[in-house]
C-alpha cells in the first residue's frame, strides 16, 4: 500500500459560495472562518491527523486570498525580523505545528468541478498511484485512514464517502388522517449521499477526468464510474456537515466554540478505528 504522507490531497476551492453571499463576497467559500481559522484548515487537519500531509488546493474564485492566507502562513504564526531596507525576513521559532506541503492551483474562474481536479491533476499527481479529493466546504469526523485502507483493499477505482445525515425538515407517517408517527429530524434510513471524501487511482484522472471547463466531477466522471462498475462506497454514520449556508456557519461555529466538535476526534481513538477495520 502507498505511504499515506505521500498521496496528494486536492481540495476543491475555486467555487462562487453563492448561497452564503453574506461571506463570500470577499473571500473564497473555503476561507469563511470557523472559530478563528477558515474551514479549510480544519478539512486540512483532519486529513493530517490520519497521516496525510500534501495538499493541492484547486482555486479559482478569489484565489489571491487563499495563496496569501499560506505564503503568509509562517510569519503571521511566528515571530519575525524584517529589513525594510532590503525586504529580507527572518521567522523565528516557529510557534506552529502544521507540517504541510501545500500547493495553491490556480484551476480558473468558472471551471466545474471535474475540470479543476484534471488541471490540477495533470501538474501535481505526479507517480502518485491513488490520490484524495474533498470539497473545501464539508467536515467530518470519518476516519480517512481506514476509509483508504478499504480504498486499496476492494481494487475498484474509486471510492466516495457515503452519509445518512439527518433531514433539515421533520417527517410526518400517515395512516390516512392519523399520524402515527412525528419525527423532527429524521435520518435518511438508507438513503446514502455523496459525502465527498474521495479516494481514486490514478487511471481516474486519465480516463475519466476532462480539463474541459464544463467537466463536473459528479455527472459525466462518477457516473461512468459507477456504470464501470469502478465505484465503491464506505458508509459513514457519524458526523458529517457541508456549510452550505449561513445557518450551517453558525451551527458549525457553535460546535467549536463549544469545544466538542465532532471533527476534531483524538488520533488515538482514529488508530483504534483504523485497526478495527483492517481487521473485519
Amino acid at each position: 500500500m502507498q505511504q499515506i504522507g505521500q498521496i496528494p490531497v486536492f481540495i476543491l476551492c475555486g467555487g462562487l459560495g453563492t448561497r452564503i453571499k453574506e461571506e463570500t463576497e470577499f473571500k473564497p467559500k473555503p476561507m469563511v472562518p470557523i472559530g478563528q481559522h477558515p474551514i479549510l484548515w480544519h478539512i486540512m487537519h483532519l486529513y493530517r491527523r490520519h497521516g496525510f500531509r500534501k495538499f493541492v488546493l484547486c482555486s479559482g474564485f478569489k484565489s489571491e486570498v487563499i495563496k496569501s492566507y499560506f505564503l503568509n502562513y509562517a510569519s503571521m504564526n511566528s515571530d519575525f525580523t524584517v529589513d525594510l531596507k532590503t525586504n529580507n525576513l527572518t521567522v523565528h521559532s516557529i510557534d506552529h505545528e502544521e507540517d504541510w506541503e501545500v500547493t495553491v492551483a490556480y484551476t480558473g474562474e468558472a471551471t466545474m468541478t471535474g475540470g479543476r481536479v484534471a488541471i490540477a491533476a495533470e501538474k501535481y499527481l505526479g507517480n502518485s498511484e491513488h490520490f484524495a479529493v474533498t470539497y473545501g466546504d464539508g467536515l467530518s469526523n470519518v476516519n480517512l485512514s481506514a476509509e483508504f485502507a478499504f480504498h486499496s483493499s476492494h481494487g475498484r477505482i474509486g471510492t466516495v464517502l457515503g452519509v445518512n445525515p439527518p433531514s433539515r425538515f421533520g417527517e410526518i407517517l400517515l395512516d390516512g388522517d392519523e399520524v402515527v408517527e412525528f419525527s423532527e429530524k429524521p435520518e435518511f434510513k438508507e438513503n446514502w449521499i455523496n459525502g465527498g471524501f474521495f479516494f481514486f487511482r490514478r487511471e481516474f484522472a486519465a480516463k475519466y477526468l476532462s480539463k474541459e471547463e464544463g467537466c463536473v466531477l459528479e455527472k459525466g466522471p462518477l457516473v461512468k464510474l459507477a456504470e464501470d462498475r469502478q465505484l465503491n462506497i464506505y458508509r459513514h454514520r457519524g458526523f458529517w456537515a457541508c456549510m452550505d449556508t449561513q445557518r450551517d456557519r453558525d451551527q458549525l461555529n457553535q460546535l467549536w466554540n463549544s469545544g466538542q466538535a465532532p471533527w476534531t476526534v483524538s488520533l488515538a481513538t482514529d488508530i483504534e478505528n483504523l485497526k478495527l477495520a483492517r481487521s473485519l
